[in-house]
């Protein structure tokens, strides 16, 4: 199994990440369409993992150390890739000289944030109909 992870563009790769991001959020988890495309990705860096050239899981980060949109293809979860896309966007965060990470974790999957790190705070919300907590990391 060959996994590579790459940080990359928008522009450039929209048309795997937007196929990854509608079938898992907007199919899979009934996301609207409106709420998902919310105009930051041209200024974002992303995140694609490949397996054996076939991207299957993407993810962003902002200039403010905000990360989301982390998305792994259904048939491909389990295999650790979700954690090295993390891996990827935590280290591109270190180079360009962020003190802090933070995200908003769907509830079901804090656990995966917890093991790379990341702390809870505040309350559980509601986004999308899906609960969700806020969650930092001081790098």
């Amino acid at each position: 199994m060959n996994i590579k992870s790459v940080i990359c563009d928008y522009n450039d790769n929209k048309n795997d990440i937007c196929k990854i991001r509608f079938e898992v959020f907007v199919d899979e988890q009934n996301v609207p369409e409106e709420l998902e495309i919310d105009g930051l990705d041209d200024e974002a860096k992303h995140v694609l993992a490949y397996l054996d050239n076939e991207a299957i899981g993407t993810g962003r980060i902002l200039s403010d150390g905000h990360i989301g949109r982390i998305a792994v293809l259904k048939k491909h979860r389990g295999l650790g890739i979700g954690k090295i896309m993390m891996q990827s966007l935590m280290q591109w965060a270190e180079e360009a000289k962020l003190e802090k990470l933070w995200l908003s974790s769907q509830w079901h999957a804090h656990g995966f944030y917890l093991d790379l790190g990341f702390q809870c705070e505040g309350e559980i919300y509601q986004e999308a109909g899906i609960d969700h907590i806020k969650m930092s990391k001081k790098i």
